[in-house]
This record gives C-alpha cells, sequence and structure tokens, in this order.
C-alpha cells in the first residue's frame, strides 16, 4: 500500500504549504471521478484497470517514494534521479514506466535573470506520477489544461501532453521575453549618451539566461521526438497531432534561443566596436588641439630665442608673431574639421 506523504511537508508559512501538498486525481473510463483523495488510496484505485491515477508530490524525500516505486514497479535508478536536483532534461525507458525530467522557466524582465523549476514525471500505463522539486512549478496550470482538453477520454499519454504542453509554452515565453529584452539593446546600441557598465551587464545576464535556456530547451527536442515513436505505445493517432504540435514548439524554442545567443554575441561585440571608434574619435580631436596649440608654443618659443628677428625690439614684432599663430591655428582647424577629425 502506497503511503501518505502529507505528514512529510515541511512546516512553512501558509501559501507554501498549500503550494506543497500532495494533489490526486483518478479518472475511470476517461471521465473524472474523484480527486484530492489521500495517497494511500491510490493502490485502491490502481487494482480496477479502467482506472487512470494521477498523484503530485512535492519536494519528497527518499522514504516517500519508496512506497510509491515499490508499487509501481519504478526503477531504483529513476527514483534515485526523481530525488535529487539539477538533474539534465531528458527520457529513460524501462521496463515498466518512462521516466523523464524536465524544467519550467521563467524570465525575471527586471534583472534579466532565469529561474528554472525541476518537474520530474513516471508514466506508466494507469498511472502518471509527478514530482516537483520546488513549488515555483505552478502544477496548477497543468490541472487547467487537462480540464479545458478537447479530448473526451483521457489517457496517461494526454494527461503527460498537458505537463509537456506547460513546460514547452514556459520555454517559448522566456524566448519571447529575451528577444524583447535584446530588443531594447539594439535602440540603446547607437543612443548618443549610453552607460556603458549598465548596457554591459545587461548584455551579460542575458547572455547567462540564455546560455541556461539553451541547455533546458535544446534536450527537449530528443524527448518529444522519443515519446512520439510508435513502440512505446506513449501516443496513440489521437494525441499524435497534439504531440506534434509540441514538438513544433521546441524546435521554434531552440531556433529561437540559438539565434538570440548569436545575436548577444553580435551585439556585445558590436557594442566594443562603437566604444573603441568613439575613443578613436576622442584620441583624434585631442591630437588635433594639441596640434593647434603646439603652433603658438612652437611661435613664441621660437621668438624667445635670445637672437635678433625681423620687428625684433618692436612692437611690429609682437603684432607679426600673434598674426602667425592666428593663421596657422585657424589653418589648422580649418583642415582638421574637413577631415571630421573634430
Amino acid at each position: 500500500m502506497l503511503k501518505d506523504t502529507g505528514g512529510d511537508t515541511p512546516a512553512t508559512p501558509a501559501g507554501p504549504i498549500v503550494a506543497c501538498m500532495p494533489r490526486t486525481r483518478v479518472y475511470r473510463k476517461g471521465v473524472l471521478e474523484a480527486e484530492d483523495f489521500p495517497v494511500a488510496d491510490v493502490s485502491d484505485y490502481l487494482a480496477d484497470s479502467s482506472a487512470i491515477v494521477w498523484f503530485d508530490l512535492c519536494e519528497p524525500t527518499m522514504a516517500d517514494l519508496a512506497s510509491i516505486g515499490e508499487e509501481l514497479g519504478l526503477h531504483e535508478l529513476a527514483v534515485e534521479d526523481a530525488v535529487h536536483e539539477s538533474q539534465r532534461p531528458k527520457l529513460d525507458r524501462y521496463k515498466s514506466h518512462l521516466f523523464v525530467t524536465a524544467y519550467s522557466v521563467v524570465l525575471n524582465t527586471a534583472t534579466g535573470e532565469l529561474d528554472t523549476h525541476e518537474v520530474a514525471a513516471f508514466l506508466t500505463s494507469q498511472a502518471l506520477v509527478t514530482v516537483r522539486k520546488s513549488p515555483g512549478f505552478d502544477i496548477d496550470e497543468v490541472v487547467r489544461r487537462w480540464d479545458s482538453s478537447d479530448v473526451a477520454a483521457v489517457s496517461t499519454g494526454l494527461l503527460f501532453y498537458g505537463l509537456l504542453d506547460y513546460v514547452v509554452d514556459t520555454h517559448f515565453e522566456a524566448v519571447q521575453s529575451l528577444d524583447s529584452q535584446i530588443e531594447a539593446l539594439e535602440d540603446q546600441l547607437f543612443e548618443d549618451n549610453p552607460r556603458d557598465s549598465d548596457m554591459q551587464r545587461r548584455t551579460f545576464e542575458l547572455r547567462k539566461s540564455l546560455v541556461l535556456l539553451r541547455r533546458v530547451v535544446l534536450p527537449m527536442r530528443e524527448v518529444v521526438n522519443t515519446l512520439m515513436r510508435r513502440d512505446l505505445n506513449v501516443v496513440g493517432p489521437e494525441l499524435m497531432p497534439y504531440f506534434q504540435d509540441v514538438y513544433d514548439h521546441v524546435l521554434r524554442a531552440t531556433e529561437w534561443t540559438e539565434s538570440l545567443r548569436d545575436l548577444v554575441t553580435t551585439i556585445l561585440e558590436t557594442h566594443l566596436t562603437v566604444r573603441g571608434n568613439r575613443l578613436n574619435v576622442i584620441m583624434k580631436q585631442v591630437t588635433s588641439w594639441a596640434a593647434i596649440i603646439a603652433v603658438p608654443t612652437a611661435v613664441t618659443g621660437f621668438y624667445g630665442q635670445n637672437v635678433p628677428y625681423p620687428g625684433f625690439g618692436h612692437l611690429t614684432g609682437f603684432w607679426a608673431s600673434t598674426l602667425i599663430m592666428l593663421s596657422l591655428s585657424v589653418l589648422l582647424y580649418v583642415v582638421f574639421r574637413r577631415k571630421d577629425w573634430l
């Protein structure tokens, strides 16, 4: 018999306790019959071959999953992966069940950081077991998708589709948000007075989020593609269009992520090039002004030598040197201005 893991939920404030409470449902002959019953009653429902059972556990321990593993015949390696965090998105095939690890994602638009929430799932012919490794995974949204489905007969394949559809949709939403953030960076790239430090920080944050998103999205292509194999008997003819739609979203999210990652790299390189160009302009301006200033210095230095020169000891000599300095300075300014050095 399965043990009720509700008593093992850690003592936390009221909100998180609700989020981490076990969730249960049973469908008989494709119709919802009961929900939110004790996990210990799952065994009784599984005795009926026409029943489809779903139960969800949040942050369970190895002991919580041990009895479930015995009842459903889950492989010990899959049970171990369901408890340990930071698993790679994957699909493992065992004799009596499938084991899938995936991540939902949420982009913090204020900081550009990507938050990930891991979920593991066991899929048998009669049961779907979801294991959330943090309360941040919105299982209520998955349930709403099940309730709004237009497929008449509920099966484990349909339940699994709802779970994957939610996960992939979070990937797609995150990619769209990242695209908007990167477009904002492009607008800032050629501003007259950009804040270089803020732009560099934002660029690195978005690039870091894209790298993390790529690690989450890219393996899902293999996961969904494997699920659609006929020898697994998970996706029937009536569900194939739904899984193909999920696969299309996975491909689009993957390609979009790759293109955005290249775009962020290009933006960073362009930003550095623009900064280099601005520095070159500043250096030309400084050099041009130094050349202009050097003319009066050269003239006054020459006339400061203790040798006779035209106008030596007379007022005409002072005005002659002043005229030479102004003329040469204006000439250099005009030349530098035409060359766009000033």
